[in-house]
C-alpha cells in the first residue's frame, strides 16, 4: 500500500487507544507511517504509542484542543516526513481498524480520481450494553453511495485536503461535515462503500454523558447554521429550527401558559410530542430497523431536543460574548 499514511488522534483513550494502535500494526505493512496526535492526555497514551514505535505529536496546550486541530497537526507531520503520501486514513483513538478496509479504500480512491473521501461501515463494539451504545450503532448506519459528508474515520486524498486548507481548527465539533462542504464546492466527491471499516467504542453508560454529547451536537448545529445557513447548502438550518422549536419554544410556551389553560397546554404538548415520536418511530421502521431499535431512537431523538437547544444557546451566547469555544467532553477515561 504505497502512498498511504495514517493519522490517529486521541485524548485519554486508555485501553481503547491500545486496541486502536494494535489494529493498525496488525492490518498494515510496517512501511505505512503512523502518526498519533495526543491532545493533552493525562493517562499513559503517549507512552503506549511510543512503545509501538508510532510517531507522536503533542499538541501545544496553550491553544484550545480540537479534533480538527489534532488532525491537521497529524497531517502536517505526515506530509513533512513522507511527502509522497497520496491517501491518509484518519482514525480516532476509540476505534479499531478492521482487516481488509485499507485495501478496499485505497482501491476505491485510485479508481475514482474525482473522489476526495471514502468511508465504510462503522460498528459499535457493545451496542447492547446500554441504550446510548445502541443509539450510536443506529447513528453509524449510513446508506452506501455518494454522500454529502463523512465522519472522523475516513480515508482522504492528500491533494484534496491540501487544496482546501485542511480541517477548520476553530471548530470544537462538526469539523468533518464542514470540511466536506468545502471539498464539494471544489468539485470533489465523497462516497460511502459497503466494506466494514472499523469498530467504534463509545463506552457510554450514563444519561449525563449522553446529555453532554447531545449539547455538543447542538453546538455543532448552531455553528454550522451560522457559517453556512445562508449559503446555497442551507446547512443545518432545518436542524437548528427543530432544536429551538422542540427543545425550547414549545415546552417553554406550554409551561408559561399552563396556569391560564388549567394544564391544557401541557396535555397538548405531550400529545404533540407523542405524535412526533410515533412519526420518527415509523420512519425508522420503514428504514428496516427492528421495533425496539426504532422506539429507542424515536424516544431519545425527542428527548435530545432539549440538550440540543441548550447547546445551541451556549454557542450563540459564546459568540455574543466573544468567548473562545471550549472542548465539550463526554467520555470517561478508559
Amino acid at each position: 500500500m504505497d502512498g498511504l499514511g495514517v493519522v490517529a488522534i486521541g485524548r485519554n483513550e486508555g485501553s481503547r487507544l491500545i486496541r486502536c494502535l494494535e489494529s493498525l500494526k496488525t492490518h498494515l505493512p510496517h512501511t505505512v507511517p503512523i502518526v498519533y496526535v495526543d491532545s493533552g492526555s493525562t493517562d499513559n497514551s503517549i507512552a503506549e504509542a511510543q512503545k509501538r514505535h508510532v510517531c507522536v505529536v503533542n499538541l501545544d496546550m496553550s491553544v484550545p484542543f480540537t479534533g480538527a486541530r489534532a488532525r491537521n497537526a497529524g497531517f502536517t507531520q505526515l506530509m513533512a516526513t513522507h511527502p509522497h503520501i497520496q491517501y491518509v486514513q484518519f482514525i480516532d483513538g476509540d476505534c479499531e481498524l478492521l482487516a481488509g478496509w485499507m485495501e478496499q479504500a485505497v482501491s476505491t480512491l485510485s479508481r475514482n480520481p474525482a473522489l476526495a473521501v471514502v468511508f465504510g461501515q462503522l460498528q459499535e463494539r457493545f451496542p447492547k450494553a446500554s441504550a446510548y451504545n445502541q443509539l450510536a450503532q443506529l447513528e453509524w448506519t449510513v446508506p452506501v453511495g455518494e454522500a454529502k459528508t463523512c465522519g472522523g474515520i475516513a480515508m482522504i486524498r492528500a491533494i484534496a485536503l491540501k487544496k482546501v486548507g485542511g480541517y477548520n481548527p476553530k471548530l470544537i465539533c462538526g469539523e468533518e461535515p464542514e470540511l466536506c462542504i468545502r471539498l464539494r464546492r471544489q468539485g470533489w466527491k465523497i462516497r460511502c462503500i459497503a466494506t466494514a471499516m472499523a469498530i467504534h467504542d463509545i463506552d457510554m453508560y450514563r444519561f449525563g454523558q449522553w446529555w453532554i454529547r447531545s449539547m455538543r451536537n447542538g453546538w455543532a448545529i448552531a455553528q454550522g447554521a451560522d457559517m453556512y445557513g445562508n449559503a446555497p447548502e442551507r446547512y443545518r438550518v432545518k436542524e437548528h429550527i427543530s432544536g429551538w422549536l422542540w427543545g425550547a419554544a414549545l415546552p417553554t410556551g406550554a409551561l408559561l401558559t399552563a396556569g391560564i389553560s388549567r394544564g391544557m397546554t401541557l396535555l397538548a404538548l405531550i400529545a404533540i410530542y407523542l405524535l412526533q415520536l410515533f412519526k420518527i418511530y415509523r420512519y425508522r421502521q420503514k428504514r428496516g430497523d427492528p421495533a425496539s431499535d426504532s422506539f429507542i431512537y424515536a424516544l431519545f431523538c425527542m428527548i435530545s431536543k432539549v440538550p440540543q437547544a441548550v447547546g445551541q444557546g451556549k454557542y450563540w451566547l459564546h459568540k455574543w460574548q466573544n468567548k473562545p469555544a471550549q472542548l465539550i467532553e463526554y467520555k470517561s477515561q478508559a
